[in-house]
This record gives structure tokens, sequence and C-alpha cells, in this order.
């Protein structure tokens, strides 16, 4: 039976990963593209998102899908960054926490010695480890993948898998916490402060106050939009703090325009705290 056949398609939570990837195919796409991400258009196509016309739906739809897939790009440009600047600081343990169809390892260029966690469920990183083989994709790093729920004992797993929490880490928690009730977003900030020594580095993306109501489930590509639950801490730098971490907020706004890629229209409301988060634990 060959991958392809016995690949078990996305369902639930985890399926958002494709069309995550989806986004990053069209990104790839551009001639300025910010970031090039070779894996994503097999991710895509190997989830039912090939090429195709854009979904059904009204214009104030279309807009909402453009506004998702508009931070997304961003997002990932922005963690890359973080990336880059962690490893040339010299860390060389990079933590991906619901990892998805995340392709750092294999598409940016990495120290020697870089050791990389993919934490995720069994099924997605065997749907992952599937379109891998296919591609005959060679990692351009040590990458480690940990099969655990993040509910679950997922610290216990990581150390398990070789992660020594005595030596800094890179931790990058993308497109995860808005899935993630309150208590379990402080349950992950505890853990992830208990594995990190001085020096660790951290990206997050939160969702800002009130992008649960102004986007529905109709927004990204084999979306769960309609499974977010979490919004950002009004003070999020504040709350970081208070684990140990020095923060930076970002607004998507500021990143695009530093990007090369500024948002046209005004803004809708006043401007609060940015989404894109960047720590360092002291």
């Amino acid at each position: 039976m060959t991958d392809e056949q016995e690949r078990v398609q996305p369902s639930g939570v985890w399926a958002t990963a494709v069309g995550v990837a989806r986004v990053r195919e069209l990104e790839t796409e551009r001639e300025n593209a910010l970031f090039r991400d070779p894996l994503a258009q097999a991710f895509a196509t190997a989830g039912g998102l090939g090429p195709s016309l854009p979904p059904p739906g009204d214009e104030a739809a279309r807009r909402r899908r453009q506004g998702v897939a508009f931070s997304i790009v961003i997002r990932t440009k922005f963690l890359d960054d973080l990336l880059q600047q962690a490893s040339a600081s010299g860390v060389r343990q990079v933590v991906l926490l619901g990892a998805g169809m995340d392709s750092r390892a294999f598409r940016m260029d990495w120290p020697e010695g870089t050791r990389l966690f993919e934490v995720d469920t069994a099924a997605p990183l065997d749907f992952k480890a599937s379109v891998l083989r296919q591609e005959r994709a060679v990692a351009r790093c040590e990458r480690i993948t940990v099969a655990v729920d993040l509910r679950e004992d997922w610290p216990g797993a990581l150390g398990a898998a070789g992660h020594d929490p005595a030596v800094p880490t890179v931790w990058i928690a993308e497109g995860l916490l808005i899935y993630l009730p309150e208590d379990a977003v402080e349950l992950l900030l505890d853990r992830i402060s208990a594995q990190s020594a001085a020096g660790s580095r951290m990206g997050l993306t939160l969702g800002s106050r009130g992008v649960i109501e102004r986007f529905g489930a109709d927004a990204v590509p084999g979306s769960a939009a309609s499974m977010w639950v979490s919004e950002m801490p009004d003070d999020p730098v504040g709350w970081l703090a208070g684990y140990g971490w020095e923060a930076e907020s970002h607004t998507l706004r500021e990143r695009a325009a530093a990007y090369g890629r500024p948002i046209s229209t005004p803004p809708q409301r006043e401007e609060g705290p940015g989404g894109l988060i960047s720590a360092v634990r002291r």
C-alpha cells in the first residue's frame, strides 16, 4: 500500500494546518515572497486543497479569508526572523508546539548542532511523514518528532525524546493558543517556563481582542475557526513577565509595514497590544 493510499485525511483542529500550508504555497508563488516553502504545495494537495477557485461566499467572507491569509504570511515571516535571531545568539534547541505542517526543519538554514523537536498528536505527524516520504524531503538539522497531546504530559515526552531543559531553547507556538481555553494556555506557559534555561527565546501568536467575533469558520481553507476560544491578555508583556519572560508585543500592521507589505486600510478601531510576541527568558 502506498503512502497516498494509507494517508489519513485531515480533520478537526489539525485540518487547519493544511489550510495554512495552502496560504504558504500561494505566498511561495509570489515574485516578492517573504519566504519560500517548497513543501507547502505537497501538504496542501495531500490534504485536498490543491489549486482551485476560491471557496464560495459573499464579499465579507472573501475579505475575512484574505485577512486571515495575510496574517498567516506576516506571522510566518516574523517567526522565521525570530528563529534566525535565536540561532545567531547560539540557541541550538528548537521546539515547535503544535507543529502541524511546519516545514522549517526543511526550508531554513540551521547551524550545525541544531536539534528541532516537532510536538503534535500522532495523526498530523503521521500524515506529514507520509508526504515527506513522498517528496523525499531531507531535513537541514536533526529533526525529532514527539507524538503527544499538549493536554497530556508533553514535557515528559519531550524530555524522553532528548530535550535538555538545562540549555537554552527557542519555543514556537504558532496559531496554537487561540484553540486553547484560558486555563490550558496558563498551564502551557507554566510548562514552557519550567523547561526554559536562561537565554531561551519564545515566539507566540495570540488572538487579538475581537478576533473570534470578526472571523467565522469560513476564514481559512480547512479552517477550524469555530473552535477558536482564546484571546490574548490586555497586557501580554506584563502577562509574560509574570512567567519570567522579557517580551515585546508587535502588531500585524507594524510588522507588515516593516516587511514591505503595508496594510492600506485604516484600523477599524484603536490599535491595542499586538498579537505577535517575541520573548527572552531572563
